[in-house]
C-alpha cells in the first residue's frame, strides 16, 4: 500500500498547529479527519509519530524525524504541481512568506495591496516573527531579512527602502524631568526601553558619527520582545516612561507629530534595507515568480 499525500500533509499540519482542532480551523477540513489520516499513517509506518494527549500534541522522535524531511519534500511536490499556472492565463495558488515584525509593518503595506489586485487568483500568506527560520523547513516559499542574516546559497531580491536607520527618541515630559542626552554614553544613566530576541539576547544599541562607532548596554524599566512588543514600547515612550530606540519609519509619525523628539539624532547609524530571498536550487511557484517579478518591478 502507498502513502498517500494527503496523510503526510495531515501529518505535517496537525504538527504545525500543535493540535488536530487548532489543524482542522487552519486547513478547513475536520479534526476526525485529520486523526485518522494520522492514524493510516502511523499504521502504514509502524511507528508512533505523534504523542497526543487531552490538552496537546507533539511529534516523538520518530516523528521530528520524519517531520524535518517532510517540510521541504512537500514543499517541492507543491512547486512543481504548481508549475502548471504556467499554462494559465494568470498565475494561482498561495503564497507563503516569513517576514521579520518590521517588514510587515514598514515594507509589506506599500506592496500587498496592488500585488493581490494585480493578481486575483493568488492567496498571500504572510508569518511575521523575529525566529531565524529555514523558510522550506517552515513551509514558505521565500521571507524577507536583512543582509547580514542572509544564508549565502539564496537568492537575494531588493524590497522595500534601501537605506534605514535606528532613531533615538523620548517623549518631552521624559526629557523636561530627565534631560537630554549630548553623546550615546551619558545613555547609562538613562531609563531606556530594551528589546530581547526570541534567542534572550538583548542587543546593544549601536551609533555612527563620522567613523567612529560606539555601542551601549543601558538599563531600564522595560524589556519587551523584539518585533511584537514594539508597540508596547512605543506606547511606554509616548507616556514618558524612558528612551526608545527603534527604526526611524516606525517612530516618523510620532516625530512629526512632536509627541516624541529626536536624541542624538547626529548619531543615527544608518544600514542597508532588506531582501526577499528565496532557495535558488528548486522550482520557483508561479505565485513566488509574480511576487519577485512585481517586487522587481517597483524598484525601477
Amino acid at each position: 500500500m502507498k502513502i498517500d499525500l494527503n496523510d503526510l500533509n495531515a501529518l505535517v499540519a496537525v504538527a504545525r498547529a500543535g493540535g488536530f482542532r487548532e489543524a482542522a480551523r487552519a486547513n478547513g477540513t475536520s479534526a476526525s479527519s485529520l486523526s485518522e489520516a494520522v492514524r493510516r499513517l502511523e499504521a502504514h509506518v509502524g511507528v508512533r509519530l505523534l504523542n497526543r494527549t487531552t490538552r496537546s500534541v507533539a511529534p516523538t522522535d520518530a516523528g521530528k524525524g520524519l517531520l524535518s524531511r517532510l517540510g521541504p519534500a512537500l514543499t517541492e511536490v507543491e512547486a512543481a504541481l504548481e508549475t502548471v499556472n504556467d499554462f494559465r492565463d494568470r498565475p494561482a495558488g498561495t503564497l507563503r512568506l516569513n517576514v521579520p515584525v518590521v517588514a510587515a509593518r514598514l515594507v509589506l503595506p506599500a506592496i500587498v495591496p496592488p500585488f493581490l489586485a494585480a493578481y486575483p487568483d493568488i492567496r498571500l500568506e504572510v508569518v511575521a516573527e523575529e525566529n531565524f527560520v529555514d523558510i522550506l523547513e517552515a513551509g514558505c516559499d521565500a521571507g524577507i531579512r536583512y543582509d547580514e542574516r542572509l544564508e549565502q546559497d539564496m537568492i537575494a531580491v531588493p524590497i522595500g527602502p534601501r537605506v534605514q536607520c535606528f532613531a533615538t527618541a523620548a517623549a518631552p515630559s521624559y526629557l523636561a524631568r530627565r534631560g537630554r542626552p549630548a553623546h550615546p554614553h551619558e545613555l547609562i544613566g538613562h531609563a531606556c526601553l530594551r528589546g530581547r530576541f526570541p534567542s534572550g539576547t538583548i542587543p546593544p544599541w549601536e551609533f555612527e558619527r563620522d567613523g567612529e562607532v560606539v555601542r551601549v548596554d543601558p538599563t531600564g524599566p522595560l524589556i519587551v520582545r523584539i518585533g511584537g512588543g514594539a508597540d508596547l514600547m512605543v506606547d511606554a515612550a509616548l507616556a514618558g516612561t524612558g528612551i526608545i530606540y527603534l527604526f526611524e519609519d516606525w517612530l516618523r509619525p510620532y516625530l512629526d507629530s512632536g509627541t516624541l523628539e529626536p536624541i542624538l539624532q547626529p548619531w543615527w547609524q544608518s544600514f542597508s534595507g532588506p531582501f526577499l530571498y528565496y532557495p535558488g536550487r528548486r522550482l520557483v511557484p508561479p505565485p513566488l515568480k509574480a511576487f519577485v517579478d512585481f517586487v522587481r518591478a517597483l524598484a525601477v
